[in-house]
Formats: structure tokens, sequence, C-alpha cells
């Protein structure tokens, strides 16, 4: 990457020291987007409580491909069939997606034992997140975006299994969960492939709607978070500006100092 890249700009903590160890061009943590986004997903007052009132509001996050929605929409509906049928009060399940989905999710859910609500648009999810007590998602962007707001989480992934054979060769992770690399810590369970399983799932996900070790460890690790990714610190549009305004200024190979 030296020969064609000048500098890196980084959104996620950990990437400056792999680049140093790799032998990269100079890297710089600027921060990630969700950084200047954390007052539209954690709670008021008043949504702090409706988090802990009752019936408990789960997230159901399938992803927004179509491959995720057809491989992960199943065994979700079997999930919140086995969550719906333990407790004494059923949760409230609520599914965020975009509006081009509606229609395909609309189709998806009217097949499952317990339908859940649909909240369509940005807007309608970043308001169910901040009363969200639990919730149960693929394995993505949304795993940074769910810690940050303070949700005790399962995550689950399923690909074919041609991608599955290559992703165990190539990728060496202790884990595939963004929000786990990001902590540095295994908090957020994860299902994959043959592992994703309704009765697993449902199993994780119990736990995380009381006030159990389970759930105290993932708000305990998330509660870290802003120190780790530095939010409040300063805003990585700006920093990112910064950067690229240095080199516009004083041209290639100018230094910067990394972050």
């Amino acid at each position: 990457m030296r020969s064609y890249v000048d500098h890196v700009l980084a959104l996620l903590p950990f990437e400056v020291d792999v680049h140093r160890r790799l032998g990269g061009p100079p890297c710089s943590y600027v921060g990630h987007p969700l950084s200047e986004q954390v007052d539209t997903l954690r709670p008021s007052a008043p949504e702090q409580a409706r988090r802990q009132a009752e019936p408990p509001v789960v997230l159901l996050l399938p992803g927004s491909r179509s491959s995720e929605i057809a491989a992960l929409g199943p065994v979700f509906g079997e999930t919140v069939a086995r969550l719906a049928g333990r407790g004494v009060t059923s949760p409230d399940f609520v599914l965020p997606t975009l509006p081009h989905l509606a229609d395909r999710i609309g189709a998806l859910v009217a097949n499952w034992p317990v339908r859940p609500r649909i909240a369509i648009g940005e807007d309608e999810k970043r308001a169910a997140f901040r009363v969200a007590r639990a919730a149960l998602a693929a394995s993505g962007t949304v795993t940074l975006e769910l810690a940050l707001a303070g949700i005790p989480t399962v995550a689950a992934y399923r690909v074919s299994a041609l991608e599955a054979f290559v992703a165990r060769r190539l990728v060496k992770s202790p884990s595939v969960i963004l929000a786990n690399l990001v902590i540095g810590e295994n908090v957020v369970p994860e299902f994959l492939q043959e592992d994703c399983t309704a009765a697993s799932l449902a199993a994780a996900l119990a736990p995380l709607l009381a006030d159990t070790p389970e759930r105290t460890r993932q708000l305990a690790a998330f509660a870290r978070l802003d120190g780790i990714m530095k939010i409040g610190e300063f805003r990585p549009s700006d920093e990112a500006a910064r950067i690229v305004l240095s080199y516009a200024r004083n041209g290639r190979r100018t230094a910067v100092t990394p972050a």
C-alpha cells in the first residue's frame, strides 16, 4: 500500500496498530461515523424507563441484503416463537427495516408464528433502539451500533457452504462480530453456520431480558466503548478533514502526525 497510499484514515481504533505492525503507510484513527450519532441511539430518561418496563422490547435485525434475509429470516422466526412461549409476558418484538425492503419483510414475517412490529426508516429504527432491552442481529456494523446504544445482543450469521469453507481458511480473528473486535473481548455471543439454530439463539437471548450476569457483562463492556473509541474527544468528520486538508495544502507525502 505504501507505493500508492499516502495516509490511511482508520475508522476503528485497532487498525492503527495493525497497519504499523504490517509495515503499512501512515495511519491515523479518525473515529467511526457512529461516534457522531450516539445521541440518537441512547435513551432519554423516559426511554430508559421503557427499556426497563414490561413487556421488554426486543429488536430483530436479520440484515439488509437479500441473501442475509433469506438465510436468517426463518431461524429468526423460530427463535421469536421460542422466546414468546418462555415467560409470563411475551416480548414486544420490533423488526427495523428500510423502506425498499418493507414489502419483502412483511411477506417474510407473515409466515412467522409470532409477528413482530415492523419499524420502517431510520427515524423509527433509532426510536426502537432507544427503548430496546435486547437484540438479535446479523453480524455486521449493526452490532457496534447496538453496543453504542447499550443494548445487549446475540449475533448470528449464515452463508453458503462454499463461502463458509473459504472464510474458515482465511479468517483468523477471534470473533467476526465488530463490537467484540473493538472492545477486545468476546462479550457478544455469536452463532455462525451450523451453530445458528433457533434453540441456541433463544437460549442465549433469554438471559439478556433480565438482570443476569450475561446482561451485566455486556453492559459493562459497552460502557468502555466511549473511552476505547474516544467518543466526544473529536468529531470523526473533522479529524478526517484535518488530515486531508493537510495533504491538499502541503502536497503529497507531507508528514501528518498519526493518532
